[in-house]
């Protein structure tokens, strides 16, 4: 048998080793930022065009390189970083595996300027597939400015597995990020088609992150200050009433290296323990100082996993500087006595307390609960939000049947039925649940839940019928959004519009909403939005109906009634009622139960 073991040509071992290092545009964006930091740039600019498709340029004021150096940074494992095997544990670059340049090259088209401040010509080197096409002298400023075209023109079938621009946007978005966070006093720029994303100036932590996030976040933050033999812990964390549904603004920096850990994240968590709501999660920005020679970051090509010396030191350090700083600014959970009684019970009758006349209320809207005419009538002589004028030629009616005998209190029957069984008098149980009897037993209906999926067969029967209800804002509402959000929201603005949401720009990174849905409350608006945007940036590629469907769920989400809200009987009758309207009453859009039914024969084995 003959020999069959040969080497790869360099072009084809190159593509298969940018496999890996260069996944998508943003993680040439990382790279190329990354190797402007080395280069003790103070000024970086970062232009991208189609989310990368097209071009990506940086342009740094950094110290450049000589004709030699700008060759030779395109060969795999070159590298001024280190020399020896030693230094990969003392290292306080960002680079020194010597792929990034080498792999960008063998799956884009480049070109690079650059020039040292020595000399009075630079060098201009145009490089595609791992081929050197020209290399000339030229006239460019002192530093690198590196222009990366058509990626991945040379392997469709990776470039075919792109998400869309909204998708590869954010993460670039997310990478120039994690890039400007610990390197406060570079200047930075990074523009999209055109637009002008961000432009960051020198600064302090805070400033640049309500720069990133919004002036918002000034107001969120809560500073961590720890200092030990082990490592030395700085930065911020998010006060726990912020704490939100997404892990967006979640930083871990070692050395102001950008690192990705959940067992850190699980620090942090425990420590917000019981300051925040099951499945939200707090923002951190926290940075690590630690010497090189206690960590090991040689772990993976992308270089964001770590590996410390003693990790659960760094555990525990961390929790307990966390535990201190939310303490130490007087952190803690807020009582809201309005939701404290674990039962709501409808009101007394009416022998037993002050009659409270109110005029005939025609409209009561709660969500996309609505009550009319005559019900809402009736439920004016049960409310108790106290006195409302009558005309005084009707006085005589504000005594009429107060010398009759007492009463019990009314029981409002509901129209709805649990197969042939009508649902009695309902009842509120911690804020959370609604009870009520049928013939055969019991009803227990997660009130949440119930709503969303009412909101979310209402959202799909509009769009479907291309008729959403909407009304107009006497006041518009101002929402500002983080620039990567901003962008996000820009793009979709025609689609939110099917779902009854009139959103305008109004200036930078802010929007007014004109008009709403009647089934999203306004109080509530900014919530849907931040979920929307979530949804479609993780459903950005699918289908247009399918992304709809997603996006469905998130407004229901976000729109429906909130746990701890306490409900009257008559707004627990008619969610019942709407409920067991839709078409899949008994799961919510994400598929979980609605309610559970207890039959008699159950309650009686129970009390056995």
């Amino acid at each position: 048998m003959g020999d069959i073991i040969r080497l790869l040509p360099d072009s084809v071992a190159n593509q298969i080793a940018a496999g890996e290092v260069i996944q998508r545009p943003a993680s040439a964006v990382k790279e190329l930022l990354e190797n402007s930091v080395d280069a003790g740039a103070t000024k970086i600019q970062l232009i991208i065009e189609d989310a990368g498709k097209i071009l990506i340029q940086v342009i740094d004021n950094g110290k450049g390189m000589s004709e030699n150096d700008a060759r030779m940074c395109f060969e795999r494992h070159a590298t001024s970083k280190i020399e020896t095997a030693d230094q990969l544990f003392a290292i306080n670059t960002k680079g020194f595996r010597g792929e990034a340049m080498a792999s960008i090259a063998a799956v884009a088209q480049v070109e690079m300027k650059t020039r040292t401040e020595d000399n009075p010509i630079g060098v201009q080197i145009n490089i595609a597939g791992s081929k050197i096409q020209k290399q000339e002298a030229c006239q460019t400023p002192v530093g690198t400015s590196t222009c990366v075209k058509n990626l991945f023109f040379n392997v469709p079938a990776r470039r075919n597995f792109l998400k869309s621009n909204q998708v590869e946007m954010r993460h670039i978005m997310d990478e120039f990020i994690r890039v400007a966070l610990p390197h406060t006093n570079i200047e930075m720029t990074l523009h999209h088609d055109g637009d002008e994303i961000f432009v960051l100036k020198p600064g302090n932590l805070r400033q640049r992150i309500v720069e990133l996030f919004g002036k918002g976040f000034n107001e969120k933050l809560v500073p961590i200050s720890e200092e030990t033999s082990i490592a030395k812990i700085s930065g911020f964390v998010g006060k726990p009433e912020f704490a939100r549904k997404k892990r967006g603004e979640q930083f871990f920096f070692v050395n102001d290296r950008f690192i990705k850990s959940s067992y850190l994240n699980h620090a942090i968590s425990s420590a917000y323990e019981d300051l925040v709501q099951e499945k939200m999660h707090p923002a951190y920005f926290v940075f690590f100082e630690v010497n090189p020679s206690f960590i090991d970051i040689n772990i993976h090509p992308t270089k964001t996993e770590i590996k410390f010396e003693d990790e659960k030191s760094v555990y525990a350090i961390l929790r307990s500087a966390t535990r201190q700083s939310l303490g130490k600014y007087n952190i803690s959970p807020t009582l809201d006595f309005d939701q404290e009684m674990s039962i709501n019970f409808p009101p007394p009758p009416k022998d037993v307390r002050m009659f409270q006349p109110e005029l005939p209320v025609t409209e009561r809207s709660f969500g996309s609960v609505t009550t009319k005419g005559a019900h809402s009538a009736a439920m004016a002589r049960t409310r108790t939000e106290g006195w409302t004028q009558q005309p005084d030629d009707d006085w005589q009616k504000l005594y009429e049947g107060l010398q009759s005998e007492p009463q019990e209190t009314t029981t409002i029957q509901s129209s709805m039925a649990v197969g042939d069984e009508s649902v009695k008098r309902p009842v509120q149980l911690h804020g959370r649940y609604i009870l009520s009897s049928i013939r055969s037993g019991t009803i227990i209906i997660d009130q949440k839940r119930a709503h969303e999926r009412v909101i979310y067969e209402q959202v799909i029967r509009s769009l479907a019928m291309q008729q959403i209800p909407k009304q107009q804002q006497l006041f518009p509402i101002n929402i500002e959004l983080n620039s990567a959000d901003a962008k996000t929201l820009s793009s979709i603005l025609e689609e939110l519009k099917l779902f009854g949401m009139d959103i305008e720009p109004f200036g930078k990174n802010t929007f007014i909403v004109q008009g709403l849905a009647t089934y999203i409350d306004e109080n509530s608006v900014k919530d849907v939005i931040d979920e929307m945007l979530e949804e479609f940036s993780s459903s950005g590629n699918l289908k247009a109906s399918k992304r709809q469907e997603k996006l469905a769920q998130a407004m229901a989400r976000k729109a429906a009634i909130p746990y701890g809200k306490v409900l009257q009987e008559a707004e627990m009758t008619q969610l019942i009622d709407e409920l067991f309207a839709c078409d899949l009453p008994y799961t919510a859009p994400n598929g979980k139960p609605t309610l559970i039914t207890l039959g008699l024969d159950e309650l009686e084995k129970r009390f056995g």
